[in-house]
């Protein structure tokens, strides 16, 4: 567990065994004298930068290390005055460190950079992928996986209108296939790390029929992630056509002009 890892990606409320690899990270998040600069995204800005803990939570003897108990840690943002509050808990019996309230939630840190996809899902969709991540900011996981399972759902969806125009797949082939069939007759239309890892699917499924909030929590990062690096593919695609096609306008205005 990094400092960005902590402020930055893990929801309040989650617990937090601090075993030995642990223990540096949580005497830099209650000592700011020792503590190092460290990376992250500042969602008032809206930019990359670096952050530094501004309180003690050592001072006047208190010991939070050793003796756990409550206390306020603020990080500022070096690139500007934003200051970032939040209310930590530490069991020091059981070694079980929490975040028990944040402002910026999670979400807001997330959120901020899914708005590059609004050229690439509907409105509807992108509200959804924000309802996923601020679900698991939360502490909901079920639910999260429901909204990443749609956006993947609309994925395949996007992919066989088009082969259907183009006449590779039939409505009724395509209604009969399980997803994993479905992926691999879109094989050449979708973005080849989702044919590639068509797992993410039968996981997403499981986490909303069998797995309970937690086991979805814990793996709630890794599918939202495999769901950017998707739509990563396809933004790429969708800015390299844009490309094109003003280089075409272009050259064929300057063809006009030479004549």
């Amino acid at each position: 567990m990094t400092l960005s890892e902590f402020f930055f990606d893990i929801p309040i409320y989650e617990k937090i065994e601090i075993t030995d690899d642990k223990k540096q990270t949580l005497k830099h998040i209650a000592d700011y004298y020792g503590s190092p600069d460290f990376e992250g995204y500042n969602p008032w800005l809206k930019i990359e930068s670096t952050f530094k803990v501004q309180t003690d939570l050592e001072r006047d003897g208190a010991n939070f290390v050793t003796k756990g108990g409550y206390g306020i840690v603020n990080i500022k943002c070096k690139r500007g005055d934003s200051i970032f509050t939040y209310y930590v808990h530490y069991n020091a019996t059981t070694k079980i460190l929490m975040k028990i309230g944040q402002y910026p939630t999670v979400a807001d840190f997330h959120i901020s950079e899914i708005k590059q996809y609004s050229k690439l899902l509907p409105n509807e969709k992108l509200k959804e992928f924000t309802r996923a991540i601020g679900l698991a900011a939360n502490g909901v996981g079920i639910g999260s996986f429901v909204y990443l399972r749609r956006i993947f759902e609309n994925l395949i969806m996007e992919a066989f209108e088009i082969a259907k125009k183009d006449d590779v797949v039939s409505e009724e082939e395509f209604k009969k296939a399980r997803m994993d069939k479905k992926i691999d007759l879109l094989n050449s239309y979708l973005p080849s790390f989702l044919v590639e890892n068509k797992s993410m699917y039968s996981i997403l499924s499981l986490g909303i029929h069998e797995l309970d909030e937690q086991t979805c929590l814990a793996n709630f990062d890794t599918l939202r992630v495999g769901i950017e690096i998707i739509l990563d593919e396809k933004l790429d695609e969708f800015r390299k056509k844009e490309k094109i096609k003003q280089a075409k306008q272009k050259l064929s205005a300057l063809k006009n002009e030479i004549k």
